[in-house]
């Protein structure tokens, strides 16, 4: 009997994973398979396009092989564009021939919309969508300085920040009142353009662009209805898509008024042998513009083609939860409160800058919809509330407040049914995931590989793991310890493998000890153990997109867009010089100054393109960054000690200033604090920093391991009577110890609490040396002792590096902080609002 033909049109994300679902049924058996694709490469990951910039191929972003296709009996025909179909004979027409088919899929998707404007056929005007798009704009930049994006969504702030990596100072034209109009309202839009300000893009909304011509001091002039006007030398428009329907037109298919091909519940066109989907599909009026959705269809289509009667597209929830320019974003089901009688509850902290809105139903039991900006962490939570249809508590408010406000704990595993969508790209259920486990999966990368959890856009991956950790813990199987699902190792296990590989790169330990393309958990932490390790400058560019925002531009971002700046002064000892460069700054830059508890003058105010001129003025006067902005030593505080004080028995001032001197830049896994004290009256409160040190009269008491903030810790008393080289040489190894084996983000308390023995132990690694490698932990701190940079002296010093503070943030409307932060001093809170709709 011979075998039917199936053809696929188009080779992307949608229609490859329609293979891969349709080449696992029996009827894969019936039908002989031959996809044709536009472009020249096999089907790659659009949703992480922007990686391209930053160094992955082709290869890393494909999403199979070529071996894949041979190996499931596909005839792949790339780069071989289908021109016509012929439904009465069943033939589809290419430049290279005319092929017969027996069924039709249409996964052709979406092309960008670019506006109607004159001049947007300009050599130098672009699209964002395939690599070929991407080289194209790679070449154009590298003789550019500024670059626009034309569209504020979500594709359109991923094309920003390549704009941005590519060097370039960034814009964003808007025609809407806000960025991201479908998913955001005015407040959330409000703080998410503060934010995407502040990293130095500037944002342009209710913009219409009327012409593009030449520019004055760019390539190019983009006029706007209001009389404004933009220069700049390359364009990215961004603006929408719109469904790639002219196969269908052509051919007579049934397509909506406003485009795409109409599609039925099994994803079948108005001909019954023609099928489509993904974003060229119209499903009951909606184009879905997500992976997602897109995915449910191919599943659906595979199932129908399988003569499975229970297969059905009913549309797909359009949930997003993203970082845009490293700013988290979410969006959850009926965001604008449209539902009749919806209500909503708000907080807003602009202190931290987080945003995040509720939308419940008239008797406050349902959730509708929800909106993030600024912390995604509340959003596995609110989805699954909102997805399942789970009863809120009686005061719904915990779910979006903080933990110390009295916000509860996000919702556990053990609470979610088994019917919970986990992962809505795959349609991945809890139920589907305890099968996996049942079935015999014991560790997260087997259930990834099993049910293809987590393996679309990656929104899931946190609470993937957080309910695979459960149902193993339940089985009485050992959870993965992993860092993350791109690295097989602990922090600790990778500390020790750059520092013994001597690897100096991310994408070297990637290469050598990982997989895929990194996240959000991995990229920091590799980061900081690089700088443990080898001390190379945070802004160098192998280690640029490894870093946050405040490590991005070495300041500490402020709630209104403005930069800090903290020079280290060391043990809290400054001359009066100094402090009159200090005042002479603050005056001709207009900063707000606040002198901290940590002994320090910080400046507040500041504007990006500001900080290196600042820096330029503070370095030459002696000044070095405080690396305020770091994970890393922070400050040594100390009292006037025996200099001064009568009571004093040792020089706490000299002891503050030599460790603080000796520890400056040490970056490790969480901040670190020190302090002096020079007598047992405890001025300089050692006993809660995480190294404090205090004198006696025979030497110097080493107390450890304490830390205040959101959960205060008294410090051990470690050592007594120590010399100065028995207390420089036990904090040393201390030190070492805590970088090399403590988990991310995790304080020198918690380490300490969390290490089998504790104190004890602690004792006889650090003061017995009962692992035999003290001299080698010395060493390693003396190597970065050795190899300390001042990070913003490099950096002003560095023209390439000065340029990622180049920008055009508006500055009059930042520019009076000093007014601002006095009037909103003490009264500037997190505001909790419960209203109607």
């Amino acid at each position: 009997m011979s075998k039917q033909t199936l053809i696929v049109i188009g080779n992307g994300m949608v229609g490859h994973h329609f293979l891969e679902q349709f080449t696992r049924t029996p009827a894969a058996e019936r039908f002989e398979i031959l996809v044709f694709g536009e472009e020249k490469q096999l089907a790659y990951d659009r949703v992480h396009l922007s990686e391209y910039f930053a160094g992955s191929s082709h290869a890393e972003l494909a999403m199979a092989t070529a071996d894949w296709y041979a190996d499931n009996h596909i005839e792949l025909r790339l780069n071989e564009p289908v021109t016509a179909v012929d439904r009465d004979n069943h033939i589809v027409t290419t430049p290279k021939g005319a092929y017969q088919y027996d069924e039709l899929v249409l996964a052709t998707g979406s092309y960008p919309f670019v506006p109607p404007i004159d001049g947007k056929d300009d050599a130098n005007c672009f699209v964002y969508r395939t690599l070929a798009d991407l080289d194209a704009i790679r070449a154009s930049a590298a003789e550019a300085r500024t670059g626009v994006v034309v569209g504020g969504g979500l594709l359109g702030l991923e094309a920003a920040n390549a704009l941005r990596s590519l060097g370039l100072q960034a814009h964003v034209v808007e025609f809407a009142p806000r960025l991201m109009p479908v998913q955001l309202d005015g407040d959330g839009g409000d703080l998410l353009r503060q934010k995407i300000e502040a990293l130095g893009v500037q944002v342009h909304t209710e913009k219409a662009t009327t012409a593009i011509v030449p520019g004055d001091a760019a390539r190019l002039r983009m006029k706007f209805a209001d009389d404004s006007h933009l220069d700049t030398d390359l364009i990215v428009f961004s603006a929408g898509i719109r469904p790639q329907d002219t196969l269908a037109r052509a051919c007579g298919l049934e397509v909506g008024e406003r485009g795409g091909i109409v599609i039925d519940n099994r994803c079948t066109t108005s001909d019954p042998h023609i099928h489509a989907i993904g974003e060229c599909a119209l499903w009951n009026q909606r184009i879905f513009g997500l992976v997602a959705p897109g995915y449910t269809m191919a599943r659906t289509l595979a199932a129908a083609l399988n003569s499975d009667p229970q297969g059905a597209f009913s549309g797909a929830d359009m949930s997003t939860k993203l970082k845009l320019l490293g700013v988290d974003v979410g969006s959850i089901g009926d965001a604008h409160g449209q539902t009749p009688g919806a209500r909503n509850i708000r907080f807003h902290d602009e202190q931290a800058g987080h945003y995040r809105r509720m939308v419940v139903s008239q008797d406050g039991k349902t959730l509708l919809g929800a909106i993030l900006v600024g912390d995604n962490s509340h959003y596995d939570t609110l989805l699954q509330y909102a997805l399942n249809g789970i009863t809120l508590p009686p005061n719904p408010e915990i779910l979006i407040l903080p933990e110390h406000q009295g916000g509860a704990p996000g919702l556990g595993a053990d609470a979610l049914p088994e019917t919970a969508s986990i992962c809505s790209c795959h349609n991945v259920t809890k139920g589907d995931i305890c099968g996996a486990i049942d079935a015999g999966c014991t560790d997260l990368g087997g259930v990834k590989a099993e049910t293809k959890a987590s393996t679309g856009c990656g929104g899931c991956a946190a609470l993937l793991k957080k309910v695979v950790d459960s149902e193993l813990e339940k089985r009485g199987v050992a959870v993965s310890t992993d860092l993350c699902e791109h690295f097989p190792y602990t922090r600790q296990e990778l500390f020790h493998l750059v520092r013994v590989n001597g690897i100096r790169t991310f994408r070297g330990l990637l290469r050598q000890y990982g997989k895929g393309q990194g996240c959000d958990i991995c990229k920091p932490t590799v980061g900081s153990i690089l700088a443990s390790c080898w001390n190379e400058h945070i802004l160098a560019t192998e280690h640029v997109p490894l870093q946050d925002t405040n490590d991005t531009f070495m300041a500490n971002m402020q709630k209104n867009g403005t930069y800090s700046i903290v020079p280290r002064i060391p043990g809290g000892e400054i001359t009066p010089d100094k402090l009159i460069v200090l005042g002479e700054v603050a005056k001709q830059y207009n900063l707000y100054t606040k002198i901290t508890g940590g002994q320090r003058v910080d400046l507040f105010g500041a504007t990006l393109s500001e900080l290196p001129e600042i820096w330029e003025q503070l370095i030459a006067a002696g000044f070095e960054t405080g690396h305020a902005y770091g994970k890393s030593l922070r400050t040594v505080k100390s009292c006037v000690g025996s200099t001064w004080c009568r009571y004093g028995v040792q020089d706490s001032v000299a002891m503050a200033i030599y460790l603080e001197n000796r520890y400056k830049g040490l970056r490790a896994p969480h901040k670190i604090k020190m302090a002096v004290s020079g007598c047992t009256r405890e001025c300089a409160e050692a006993q809660s920093k995480d190294i404090g040190v205090i004198a006696t009269d025979k030497g110097w008491n080493l107390y450890v391991c304490g830390n205040g903030g959101m959960r205060p810790r008294h410090a051990d008393l470690f050592a007594t009577d120590l010399t100065d080289d028995q207390l420089i040489r036990a904090i040393d190894r201390v030190l070492m110890l805590y970088v090399r084996t403590a988990d991310r983000l995790q304080r020198t308390s918690v380490w300490m609490e969390n290490l089998e023995g504790g104190l004890d132990y602690l004792k006889q690694v650090v003061l017995e040396d009962s692992l035999g490698i003290g001299e080698e932990l010395e060493q390693h701190m003396a190597d970065l002792v050795g190899s300390y940079q001042c990070e913003w002296k490099t950096a002003v010093e560095d023209p390439e590096k000065r340029k990622r503070f180049r920008e055009f943030v508006n500055a009059p409307s930042l520019k009076d902080p000093v007014q601002q932060w006095t009037s909103e001093r003490g009264q500037r809170r997190p505001e909790l609002e419960v209203a109607s709709l």
